[in-house]
């Protein structure tokens, strides 16, 4: 009987431990299994390195090729040669600002009063090219006397050392800024636009002037161009015919202020295939100019001498503006 125990007791304990072998057989195949299949997840192809996280979108490899080649295409079709010569320009815009800071106003005061002076000594009768002439010989003899002076005592000088050398380098390589900031303007070279859309063989209008008629004291002379002091430039004053330009020069000599410059030449382009002038400008269709002169003086009268024409090829055989000197 007591072996009997024995030996049940013995087989008790066998049965658990064959039971306690297999649960952790089976637990480590779990594992095993479990670990194969994250290494699967984790490694396989099309797939990232980590999971993504959630609401975070998932790309493959061809997708990431896709998003790749549309970087290069846009990072190809920019205009780099626009680019780079908008960069150059916003240098050269910071250099000119830089060489404009250069002149103090002082300094730019003195050169405007002396080119004045020099104007006003010619006389209120020269013409463009007398002035622009008159201009270029006060640079160059301005030059040439602060180059005599640089090297000696400069005591006789009205300028400093510092505001010589800065305008010399003006007058020297900024002459056409320097211009600009003191409010002078003359044309350096000259051009003009012939206006080709005129019919071949149209007549000329001899004596009619389109608009209402123009009254006495305008003093109406056809193709006629006079001279004088700018009081209202052309360029940006029309008017609808001859008649208003001619009220526009009264009325802006009764408003004048005390001091200021009285219009008593007008100057009016009636043809509507434009103007010719001897200058840089394009002069269209009723371009009216108001003008002022003690003394008036004629630019052109009824046609251009055939050895203006010969010196100006684009001129037209006659004067194709109208004008008149207001009387009181």
């Amino acid at each position: 009987m007591v072996r009997g125990l024995r030996l049940g007791g013995r087989a008790a304990a066998a049965a658990r431990w064959c039971t306690c072998r297999r649960v952790a057989v089976a637990l480590c195949v779990g594992n095993l299994v479990a670990a194969l299949l994250v290494a699967r997840a984790l490694y396989a192809p099309g797939s990232f390195a980590f999971a993504p996280r959630r609401g975070e979108l998932r790309y493959s490899r061809e997708q990431m090729r896709w998003v790749e080649e549309s970087i290069r295409i846009r990072r190809a079709a920019e205009p780099v040669e626009l680019i780079e010569a908008v960069k150059k320009l916003r240098k050269a815009f910071a250099r000119e600002e830089k060489r404009r800071r250069e002149l103090p106003l002082e300094l730019k005061q003195k050169v405007s009063l002396e080119i004045l002076q020099r104007l006003h000594d010619l006389g209120e009768n020269a013409n463009t090219t007398e002035q622009r002439e008159a201009v270029e010989a006060w640079r160059v003899g301005k030059l040439k006397y602060m180059r005599s002076t640089s090297t000696k005592n400069l005591s006789n000088v009205s300028l400093s050392s510092e505001e010589s050398r800065r305008l010399k380098r003006a007058l020297e390589f900024n002459w056409q800024m320097l211009l600009e900031d003191i409010g002078l303007w003359i044309p350096p070279t000259i051009y003009h636009i012939e206006h080709d859309d005129k019919p071949e063989n149209e007549p000329e209008d001899e004596g009619i002037i389109p608009g209402p008629p123009l009254p006495p004291e305008c003093n109406t002379e056809l193709h006629t161009d006079y001279g004088g002091t700018a009081v209202r430039w052309g360029l940006t004053h029309h008017k609808e015919s001859a008649a208003d330009c001619c009220q526009a020069c009264i009325d802006q000599a009764k408003r004048a202020r005390p001091g200021a410059l009285k219009c008593n030449i007008w100057v009016y382009c009636p043809s509507e295939y434009g103007c010719y002038s001897p200058d840089k400008y394009e002069h269209k269709h009723q371009e009216c100019w108001l003008k002022q002169a003690d003394h008036p003086r004629l630019n052109f009268k009824d046609r251009y001498s055939e050895p203006y024409r010969d010196s100006h090829p684009t001129a037209p055989v006659v004067v194709p503006w109208m004008s008149g000197v207001i009387t009181a």
